[in-house]
């Protein structure tokens, strides 16, 4: 038996009075999602545990069935691995943004979804600046910041404060004094930086400095065929889920033309799942596209998002002989821009049927599941 689980990051949200008190999923065009429903069975998915915060890291290790609480150490780290960056002892591994920060202000958790290239090129000179640490530059706003014999910060995700000032929630702990100062210097190797120069000439917006959060060492996953006896891949443009691949021993599925963002390749990375099925038991297709839509609090462009998932998710039931499950990790309402830990909506295709006609937040509650917990999820699909 084969296996799908599409992964929409961020696609649950709340109901807007602006549009007759939908949400995007029940606004949207969705007939695959909703043949899914209809034609298989629903429930709601506990994905963030008690004291966590609503993160894609916790809630994507917790519906892959790998409990936080015993295995999650900070997203740094596993965007580390994802990096091929060898973490030593005592390394501490920080996600490290590049962000826009104007009069005290978090104006822009991505400085603009600034390019790769153009990120390197600033990380680059940032370097030369900064030599007790190391800085390893990723895919357009996410870079990764190493703190060698590092102690840990209490720290803030930049996306959960945008609009808000950046004062009160500065760095704490350990490594503070580290990661602040190195905050400081990017401002200044920042400030009068070509790059910077050509994208305020082009209006676009700058990156005023960097922003390290979410720190920790290497962690040490089971690996995914041991504990459920089948082979597993991933298809995601973020480095923190393919981090969690190559620590779990899972095939990291690579798609030329996947982003990570609105403009990702929807087709290509539902083919990719298709003929990742000759090689393993089962295919993780993430798309991080509806999550950027709801911290860009933009209502059409989730919308959009959800409905060009739920297009290509037409090929995979066409062309996949599998189970197939759809599900978000996590709410991002669009109102809140931001991350919450509401249970989200799965239906899933292969394993009976029951009396749910669409698929949304408020259909899924009547599914036959009924709440479940996510480290339950994948034992149920393969059960």
């Amino acid at each position: 038996m084969k296996y799908v689980v599409v992964l929409g990051d961020g696609m649950a949200d709340w109901p807007d009075p602006a549009h007759d008190g939908r949400t995007p999923l029940e606004y949207a065009n969705i007939p695959n999602m909703d043949r899914i429903a209809r034609e298989g069975r629903c429930g709601m998915l506990a994905t963030v545990p008690e004291g966590f915060e609503p993160g894609s890291d916790i809630a994507n290790l917790s519906v892959l069935g790998y409990d936080p609480v015993k295995y999650y150490t900070g997203r740094g780290a596993l965007e580390a691995v994802s990096m091929g960056v060898d973490l030593g002892a005592g390394d501490i591994a920080y996600r490290c943004n590049l962000v826009c920060i104007k009069d005290g202000v978090m104006e822009d958790f991505s400085a603009g979804h600034i390019t790769s290239g153009e990120g390197a090129a600033l990380l680059a000179s940032l370097a030369e600046e900064l030599a007790d640490v190391g800085l390893y530059p990723g895919v357009s706003y996410r870079h990764l910041l190493v703190a060698p014999g590092g102690g840990g910060a209490e720290t803030t995700p930049p996306h959960d404060i945008v609009g808000r000032e950046t004062a009160e929630f500065l760095p704490t702990g350990a490594d503070a004094e580290l990661l602040l100062r190195c905050m400081e210097v990017s401002r200044r190797v920042f400030a009068d930086h070509p790059v910077n120069a050509r994208r305020v000439a082009e209006g676009k917006t700058p990156a005023t400095s960097i922003w390290p959060w979410s720190g920790g060492a290497k962690p040490a996953l089971p690996l995914f065929e041991e504990k459920y006896g089948r082979t597993g891949g991933i298809i995601s443009a973020v480095d923190l889920l393919n981090g969690i691949a190559r620590c779990a021993g899972m095939q990291v599925i690579t798609v030329p033309g996947a982003t990570g963002y609105l403009d990702t390749d929807y087709e290509g990375k539902a083919r990719a799942a298709v003929a990742a099925l000759a090689e393993v038991d089962f295919v993780y297709m993430h798309v991080e596209a509806p999550d950027e839509a709801g911290h860009l609090g933009s209502w059409d462009e989730k919308v959009k998002a959800i409905e060009r998932l739920d297009a290509v998710i037409g090929i995979i039931l066409d062309e996949a002989d599998a189970t197939i499950a759809v599900l978000p990790d996590h709410p991002t309402p669009i109102a809140l821009k931001t991350h919450t830990s509401e249970p989200v909506p799965f239906a899933i295709l292969g394993k009976g049927t029951d009396d749910v006609q669409a698929y949304s937040e408020k259909d899924a509650k009547d599914g036959s599941y009924g709440l479940m917990n996510a480290l339950d999820f994948l034992p149920l699909l393969f059960s």
